[in-house]
């Protein structure tokens, strides 16, 4: 039991990022503001990369721009003019006009009021001839522009008026009650007609309006039809969405581009569908509208400001258009010039006409290109979510931090591809923002995670291996710690081992303290020279050294090193002697033993407790290499394996073919005298040395003698040849009883 929850509580990657999917889920599911905002941020990254798209032909825009300006005169004309524009559309036959523009007060008209002055002048007057009176009454009729253009309207049949509604309740604080339910009189047949309710009446999920601003009652009256220009913009100031619907009072009212676009359509059924949960549909004949629960539309921007053509009012009243311009069209009447601009931020562009956003809107509707986001895409967002965090887990957990980021970045860059394919092709609006910091929060977790746990391994190895390896070696093998595991592996690698001569009996001679300061002061030198050629101090056996070249970094040198590494210690020996010597210590002489070949090498021991070491016939062997060196009275032996490494850098002097204690199989072996460069001054007693052991080998004893004893004139001291005078001496009083191979057996250790 106690196995099992140490098991369910433990730290893995897996359920690191199990955990990290789950609070991006979390997230989602709550709509988090920030990660909403990054999400529109990419739905206009999407439409930028879609590029402009051509609208169709039923929508135009007749602008209010600087040329209509300069020639008409300044914002706002004389109803007059607009009573010629609606005149002059419906002479080119437009089938449908929308105004992105209130007539909310009378028209300032100085004439029509200096008429009103003199009529009641001439009322104090008492009688008035009759023919004065009609020419002030026609004069009147002429003057009265609010009324012209009211006429205007009505004979057209075809004109769309827009209002605005007021949204928040700090705006109506100056107008009355009675204000305020005599201007809802003025758009109340512009209210949906039909509205169907599936289960309980909700109104809060619309947008709810506290008064409106109409336009004046005589063009109210005269109008075909009316709808709202609200816009609502995101919270970063982008209009994204188009509400088609606002609840005001116990009535539901359309937009002003569903408005147009009923008039356009020669007055279809409009119906509004409102569930539980908010508006469910919103219908204008059979033609289906998708919204979100509030009535918004969202806008499929085809392209920047100019995507629908653009015509000058100007033009049009002064009859500079062909008229089939507008044959049968939907013409939007709106602002474009800079001084009344009616500016709005969309994702393509922090400048566009708010008129165009109409246009847009009834494009989507007519041509069903919607933007789509049904309910089902929350579900492939949240399977996006779980399966690009934690396919990451298998990958990252065998990879390194690196490879790992440019693994998540492709992911990143795969599942952007395959959004944008889905949103171009089918319109389709699946969230980017949450698969991808999926992605990114779980390479962080997991590579954290890793970090922890590495540096926690790598402090481990740091304690374990700074006594028996130097710096840089250490660093090399953290970069890949699994190597360490328990276990062995079997690599080709070189072994040294070196041992103090006659130790037992320099110990007997010193205190204990003069004898550990000796060791010590020893010891530290020889191991410093490990290092330096980037060894392996494997342990200390008493006074004796074992160090490993090749492992556990690899080293495609490891003989010369470990060669050099033992010419060396020589060199700091003789140091160290006459150092000794003149303090009056025993000077201390030493053997070492050098093999190369296969071995295994790793963690041996226990889970509990283990030492990173060497094992096999190719470390005994190097062991006993060590001890030889009493024998021949040499300081250095290395075996016929690392000779044939090391044989170009280094000077050595075939010593014999041995068989070892414990082994059948015999091996040549060399001493180490010094590197290549410096031969000279071994070259001319070595070639004699070399001639004697080619007579031994043979059996000719006296010719071998005679070349040794050549040899000791040479180099007097020669404990070599010495001991294969003597040899040679032996076996010619007492020749071997079988043939003779030349190999010397050992007896001893």
């Amino acid at each position: 039991m106690k196995k099992r929850l140490h098991r369910f509580f433990s730290v893995s990657p897996f359920k690191i990022s199990l955990i990290l999917v789950i609070v991006t889920i979390l997230l989602f599911l709550i709509n988090n503001p920030f990660f909403y905002l990054m999400e529109l941020k990419t739905l206009d990254l999407r439409f930028l990369s879609r590029g402009a798209r051509a609208p169709g032909p039923e929508t135009v825009i007749a602008e209010i721009d600087e040329k209509s300006l300069a020639e008409l005169g300044r914002w706002p004309w004389p109803r007059s003019t607009i009573a010629k524009l609606v005149n002059t559309l419906k002479e080119y036959g437009a089938k449908a006009v929308g105004f992105d523009i209130v007539f909310a007060e009378p028209d300032e008209n100085s004439s029509l009021l200096q008429l009103a002055e003199i009529s009641k002048e001439i009322e104090t007057i008492g009688t008035v001839n009759p023919a004065i009176r009609k020419l002030i009454d026609d004069k009147k009729k002429e003057a009265d522009t609010d009324a012209i253009l009211a006429e205007s309207i009505k004979t057209a049949g075809n004109v769309t008026l827009g209002y605005f509604f007021h949204t928040s309740r700090k705006d109506i604080g100056h107008l009355s009650s009675s204000d305020i339910e005599k201007t809802a009189r003025y758009i109340a047949d512009s209210k949906f007609q039909v509205i169907k309710y599936l289960g309980k009446p909700v109104h809060g999920s619309a947008v709810k309006a506290f008064a409106v601003v109409p336009n004046i009652k005589s063009l109210s009256e005269a109008a075909e039809n009316a709808g709202y220009f609200n816009a609502f913009p995101d919270i970063d100031g982008t209009n994204r969405w188009s509400p088609l619907v606002i609840n005001y009072g116990d009535n539901f009212y359309p937009s002003l581009s569903l408005a147009t676009l009923e008039q356009y359509m020669n007055w279809p059924l409009m119906s509004l569908v409102i569930a539980e949960y908010g508006i469910d549909a919103v219908k204008i004949g059979d033609m289906e509208i998708p919204t979100d629960e509030a009535g918004r539309i969202l806008i499929n921007y085809l392209g920047p400001a100019g995507t629908f053509p653009h015509y000058s009012i100007t033009d049009i009243i002064n009859g500079r258009m062909e008229k089939n311009l507008f044959k049968d069209k939907i013409v939007l009447i709106g602002a474009t010039a800079t001084a009344i601009f009616d500016l709005r931020v969309t994702p393509f562009s922090a400048v566009y006409p708010g008129i165009e956003i109409h246009a847009t809107v009834i494009d989507n509707i007519l041509h069903q290109n919607f933007i789509q986001r049904p309910g089902w895409t929350s579900f492939i967002d949240i399977l996006a979510i779980i399966f690009l965090g934690l396919i990451l887990v298998p990958i990252l957990s065998r990879v390194k931090a690196v490879m790992g980021f440019v693994i998540a970045i492709l992911l990143a860059f795969i599942y952007v591809f395959i959004n944008r394919f889905v949103f171009n092709g089918y319109n389709v609006w699946l969230n980017m923002v949450y698969p991808i910091f999926s992605i990114v929060i779980v390479y962080s977790g997991i590579t954290l995670y890793k970090y922890v746990t590495e540096e926690r391994e790598k402090k481990k190895i740091r304690g374990t291996f700074q006594y028996y390896l130097s710096g840089p070696v250490i660093e090399e093998m953290l970069k890949d710690p699994s190597k360490l595991k328990l276990g062995g592996e079997k690599r080709d690698l070189s072994v040294l081992f070196s041992d103090i001569r006659g130790f037992t009996t320099i110990s007997e001679k010193l205190t204990p303290e003069d004898l550990v300061h000796l060791l010590n002061e020893y010891l530290t030198v020889m191991t410093d020279l490990v290092f330096k050629y980037d060894g392996l101090l494997d342990k200390y056996m008493g006074d004796a050294i074992m160090a490993v070249f090749g492992a556990p970094v690899a080293q495609s040198d490891h003989p010369v090193r470990c060669c050099k590494t033992a010419l060396d210690m020589m060199a700091e020996l003789k140091t160290l002697q006459k150092k000794w010597e003149d303090e009056g210590k025993p000077v201390l002489d030493i053997g070492i033993g050098i093999n190369t070949g296969d071995m295994v090498v790793g963690n041996m021991g226990s889970k509990m407790r283990f030492d990173y070491t060497v094992m096999g016939d190719n470390v005994n062997l190097g062991s006993r290499l060590e001890g030889i060196n009493k024998e021949y009275g040499t300081n250095i032996v290395i075996s016929e394996y690392t000779y044939a490494k090391v044989k170009d850098s280094f000077f050595c002097r075939e010593l014999d073919s041995v068989r070892v204690k414990g082994k059948m199989q015999p091996v040549k072996i060399y001493e180490l005298m010094g590197e290549k460069k410096d031969s000279e001054q071994w070259d001319g007693f070595v070639s004699v040395f070399e001639e004697g052991l080619t007579h031994y080998k043979q059996g000719r004893w006296d010719g071998a003698i005679a070349c040794f004893r050549k040899v000791l004139e040479i180099r007097p001291g020669d404990h070599t040849s010495t001991v294969y005078i003597e040899r040679c001496e032996n076996l010619k009083h007492n020749p071997p009883e079988e043939q003779w191979d030349g190999v010397y057996t050992m007896t001893k250790k």
